[in-house]
């Protein structure tokens, strides 16, 4: 069964509401592991704060405790119970750290299985992407190429014949063509990405300057360069525009050229 635009349409909705939710579900999971290290380690700096204050009353009471020895038994008692009860005191605070050390723990470890699950679905949506390349290679034969056989002879452009994925390789660099339409004096470059951005224009017109070195049979024909994108972005068709490039977009089944009428194509 033929992959139709709309599986493309909605495989790449999927893909990207799919990135955005792995995106918010790691920014949330971050923002809470640090949350949890903050309150910890203020939870740490005070507790130390007060064994120290802690630990120098005792030291005082101590002192105090050893001079009123000497002058009392019932007194040095009464000083020893309340060291004792300090002692407790602290103690119940080490021990109360303790269990927030392990909370903090516990929360760790529920995040690294947070992350696990993270990493699985970047995993999985990797295969989905992966899995494109067949289906879009049937979006080029299914859409844009024959598009290419009825789409230019309305701008003045016959064809003759049209090539899908061409490649050619000279002194160890390659040229490879997404669809190649030509007739008896022109040939026509058509890149196909399904978001086509500033970046891919500028890198056809790289591929068109150096089209002649690969192709040298074509010399004697004009040559002219198109791009094609499921989706635009960053105004990159009014850039090709100015560039003398063809722009097509999808309308419903076919490919069509959004060019006005009054474009004029540059030859390269």
């Amino acid at each position: 069964m033929a992959t139709t635009a709309d599986d493309v349409w909605r495989i790449l909705a999927e893909l990207a509401q799919s990135q955005k939710e792995t995106e918010r579900i790691i920014k949330e999971q971050s923002i809470a592991a640090e949350r949890s290290r903050q309150e910890f380690e203020r939870n740490r700096q005070e507790t130390d704060r007060r064994f120290q204050q802690m630990t120098l009353e005792t030291d005082r009471r101590f002192q105090e405790t050893n001079h009123l020895f000497r002058e009392s038994d019932l007194k040095f008692q009464q000083l020893s119970q309340e060291v004792n009860q300090q002692i407790s005191a602290v103690s119940q605070e080490i021990s109360n750290v303790n269990q927030q050390i392990n909370q903090v723990n516990q929360e760790i470890s529920t995040v690294n299985q947070q992350i696990s699950t993270v990493n699985k679905q970047i995993s999985a949506v990797n295969k989905q992407i992966s899995s494109l390349g067949g289906k879009w290679g049937r979006f080029v034969e299914n859409i844009v190429a024959p598009s290419c056989e009825t789409i230019f002879l309305d701008r003045g452009i016959d064809v003759h014949q049209v090539s899908q994925r061409v490649r050619k390789r000279v002194n160890g660099d390659t040229l490879e063509i997404d669809v190649l339409v030509t007739n008896q004096d022109s040939v026509l470059v058509v890149e196909v990405k399904s978001s086509l951005g500033v970046e891919d224009v500028k890198d056809l017109i790289v591929d068109l300057k150096r089209f002649r070195q690969f192709f040298p049979e074509y010399e004697q024909k004009r040559l002219y360069g198109a791009v094609a994108g499921i989706e635009i972005e960053g105004r990159a068709d009014i850039y090709a525009t100015n560039q003398g490039l063809f722009v097509l977009k999808q309308k419903g089944e076919a490919m069509g050229i959004v060019n006005t009428p009054e474009f004029q194509p540059k030859t390269f």
